[in-house]
């Protein structure tokens, strides 16, 4: 197994390893708080992996004890300090969601601790979230007296329902994994020595099937969603594309031959 790690100096470490990829935020001092830099490096990162025909799975999480305080606060009176810096700090930050969300990776969150404000739009842009007993979730807008992008909002309500996402957003209250996962935002809450384990056996047992049906299943998924003319026939057009492809030919065989299949992604 060959492991490849790199850290940038905005404070993501990603790694690789099998087909999985890892970008673990990494900035324990602050909770794992997102600076200006980070949103940005988070877009560039996601875009280096989907580029990278060896990676097939992407994970996030959080360095230490907690998954991702949110955005840094404490730049706010420079980066986020009216309307016009504030909607270019939120390009950033927009970008940074989307960038997660219609990657053609899967991708999973592994949560424990604090995954507040932007931390928790992170973990909503993802495919899958699966968290620790001692995570907590919150969405403090209202308590800072600011508002979220519409897309990242649009994440909360798809993955944690609309009555959930307006009873954070209005409240700022917090929930624990238990209520995190009966909302349906959580697919799984595991013990906290091994949530990491999980997530790496979660993105092991998604690596091994074939990429093409799993970008198209993607997109299908996407596009039940949001009702999307467009995206629908873009996943139609990626479902034909796996009926013409080297790995279906593979599935059928080794479907007959009684093994497990070897696929390519082509």
């Amino acid at each position: 197994m060959t492991v490849q790690s790199q850290q940038n100096e905005a404070g993501l470490r990603v790694s690789r390893s099998n087909g999985i990829a890892t970008i673990l935020i990494s900035r324990e001092a602050k909770m794992n708080a997102m600076s200006q830099a980070m949103w940005r490096s988070m877009i560039d990162l996601v875009g280096e992996l989907e580029a990278d025909d060896t990676v097939r799975v992407l994970v996030l999480r959080g360095a230490g004890d907690n998954f991702c305080a949110g955005a840094d606060v404490s730049e706010f009176d420079t980066v986020r300090r009216d309307a016009e810096t504030a909607r270019s700090y939120e390009m950033l930050n927009a970008g940074a969601f989307a960038a997660i969300r219609n990657t053609h990776l899967p991708t999973i969150a592994a949560i424990s601790g604090v995954c507040f404000g932007g931390g928790f739009g992170l973990a909503a842009a993802c495919d899958l979230r699966i968290a620790s007993p001692d995570a907590l979730f919150s969405v403090p807008a209202a308590r800072l007296g600011l508002a979220y992008p519409v897309e990242a909002m649009g994440d909360i309500v798809a993955t944690a329902g609309a009555q959930m996402a307006r009873y954070l957003a209005f409240s700022g209250a917090r929930i624990d994994a238990a209520r995190a996962r009966e909302c349906g935002f959580l697919l799984e809450v595991v013990p906290s020595d091994v949530l990491i384990s999980r997530a790496t056996d979660l993105a092991a047992t998604i690596a091994r099937n074939a990429p093409l049906s799993i970008r198209a299943s993607k997109v299908s998924i996407s596009a039940a969603l949001t009702c999307n003319t467009q995206e629908a026939e873009h996943a139609q057009a990626l479902g034909d594309i796996t009926f013409e492809s080297a790995d279906y030919a593979e599935g059928r065989r080794a479907f007959r031959e009684r093994r497990p299949p070897h696929f390519a992604g082509r």
